[in-house]
């Protein structure tokens, strides 16, 4: 089998694995360990695969930048993002002061939300102050650009109308959650916002389902070190040496 034949089926065998040994690929692609080396010391290098001991481990997704429309993310992932927003808003309590960013998981937080909880409560999210109001809570709504896609405030404005707060709480949504990018979103004026929000918030959290791990955005907007996860399911425990993770049961 020519190198460029062991490549192919090198990376093939990643993608769906995600991880593999030397020894594995020794016997998959019937030849030596020795071998299989040289080819992950040469994919290593030209950035198709990690190199670790005794194997490799599979690149994480490549950096994605459609940005998808509110309506069509807010089908996705119905029950997970219900048991997120459930525990979410558990933690909310009546001295909060909170930050609730635009986002569909950020939204369904807003449903379990006790009507008669005495928090404050500031949002970028259109549909989100809708809901607040009508459930008689107190809101506010930052100024600045409206995004249509997104139902979103941004732009500058929108990062000027955060000065004048102070958070005990903010709930950040992602697009992306990666070992070595962070949290990350693909607009620039989005990820500017939250990431002024967690900048005046004591507790930041980041509002994530299975399915956003281990995906890439173009804009970095906090690292993982900086904001609680909450998912519904860790599938790389990897995740827990880097941040707090709380798993949530649907």
């Amino acid at each position: 089998m020519l190198s460029e034949e062991r490549y192919s089926a090198i990376i093939d065998f990643l993608n769906k694995r995600k991880a593999v040994t030397v020894t594995e690929l020794a016997e998959l692609l019937d030849t030596s360990e020795s071998t299989i080396r040289r080819d992950l010391n040469a994919l290593g290098e030209m950035g198709k695969l990690n190199k670790v001991h005794g194997g490799a481990t599979a690149i994480e997704s490549r950096i994605n930048s459609v940005d998808e429309d509110f309506e069509s993310k807010a089908l996705k992932n119905i029950e997970e993002k219900k048991a997120i927003a459930r525990y979410a808003a558990s933690l909310v309590n009546d001295s909060d002061v909170v930050f609730i960013d635009a986002g569909t998981t950020t939204q369904t937080l807003i449903d379990y939300l006790d009507t008669k909880i005495k928090a404050v409560f500031v949002t970028n999210g259109i549909v989100h102050a809708k809901k607040l109001i009508q459930k008689g809570l107190k809101a506010y709504i930052i100024g600045g650009q409206l995004k249509l896609s997104t139902q979103a405030v941004i732009g500058a404005e929108a990062i000027n109308s955060l000065g004048k707060y102070n958070f005990t709480k903010c709930f950040l949504g992602a697009n992306g959650v990666s070992a070595d990018s962070g949290f990350t979103t693909p607009d620039l004026e989005e990820a500017l916002v939250k990431k002024e929000a967690a900048n005046r918030s004591y507790m930041s959290y980041v509002l994530a389902d299975h399915s956003k791990f281990k995906l890439v955005s173009a804009i970095t907007f906090l690292e993982l070190s900086r904001a609680c996860v909450i998912t519904d399911k860790l599938t790389d425990n990897k995740f827990r040496e880097l941040t707090v993770v709380k798993e949530v049961s649907i």
